[in-house]
């Protein structure tokens, strides 16, 4: 949450289900004392290939985004065209 208040993307990475459990709930924790600031976060998973050690086989993780993005409050949905506040 701190990095993201200052605009910087944060990539978190996860090696096997409990690690990928915990990283989506830190971006969770995160995303609501983001929200009490008017900062919402979106994230982009993908998968990717790491090697822990040279002799081993590179093992698959999962490696999630999170950028910040202004929240729209109430008064500015109401502003918006109807079409692109449904879309949202």
């Amino acid at each position: 949450a701190w990095t993201l208040r200052d605009g910087v993307p944060v990539e978190v990475v996860g090696i096997g289900a409990a690690a990928v459990n915990q990283a989506v709930k830190a971006i969770a924790i995160a995303r609501s004392y983001l929200a009490l600031e008017g900062i919402d976060l979106f994230a982009v998973p993908e998968f990717i290939t790491v090697n822990k050690a040279e002799h081993e086989e590179g093992r698959t993780a999962i490696r999630i985004v999170v950028e910040p993005r202004a929240v729209v409050t109430a008064d500015e949905e109401q502003e918006r065209p109807l079409e692109l506040a449904a879309g949202r």
